[in-house]
């Protein structure tokens, strides 16, 4: 093999390793003989897990702010955008189901080189300035946007969550169904929003 061809082979055995146990529960031992070499092959090649690690991550955050960015700057009415980015998030969990596994864990070193929190944190940004424009169209409080925008994006990822384990309904029908809770939920929405008296009792 070439370098590189090593440094993607050692990448996508390292990919699947960290899906299935996680940063922690992988270690270079199993790296090296997963993919039939020596632990000083992947120290030469990353400089330990971390490296790898941290290339991994970073793919997998590329790939998906890619889909996501794709689906929200096309442009068209919001709940069209809303469909689309529901779409493009279930789209890369079906295509990548190893990366979003690793996405979505936690460790340390996926909070230093970028967190699916985070990720998701930089979709709502670009989310709440079309939530501001549809809230002032409609009179509505256009400061609250950016806590709806945190909730739209919050309610699709975490039933990407449960989608990616359920597998079931069709993606397009689990995306019709988020948008239909998030779209008719917004277009029902009250003007100062507040809890009934017994909620608060």
């Amino acid at each position: 093999m070439t370098a590189s061809q090593r440094r993607e082979q050692l990448v996508a055995v390292s990919r699947g390793l960290f899906a299935e146990k996680g940063f922690e529960g992988t270690s270079v031992e199993e790296i090296a003989a997963r993919a039939g070499v020596s632990k000083p092959v992947v120290y030469e090649h990353f400089g330990g897990k971390e490296g790898i690690y941290a290339v991994v991550v970073d793919r997998e955050v590329q790939a998906l702010t890619g889909a996501l960015t794709g689906a929200l700057s096309a442009g068209g009415h919001p709940k069209v955008l809303l469909e689309r980015t529901a779409l493009a998030l279930l789209t890369y969990i079906e295509a990548s189901e190893d990366g979003f596994r690793i996405l979505v864990r936690d460790s340390p070193v996926a909070q230093a080189t970028g967190t699916f929190s985070s990720l998701i944190g930089d979709v709502a940004t670009q989310v709440e300035h079309l939530l501001a424009d549809q809230f002032e169209r409609r009179g509505l409080n256009a400061n609250s946007s950016p806590l709806y925008a945190q909730m739209l994006v919050g309610m699709v990822a975490l039933t990407g969550q449960y989608w990616l384990d359920a597998k079931r309904p069709k993606k397009a029908d689990v995306a019709a169904h988020l948008v239909n809770l998030a779209w008719n939920g917004l277009s029902g929405l009250e003007l100062k929003p507040a809890l009934t008296k017994h909620a608060r009792d």
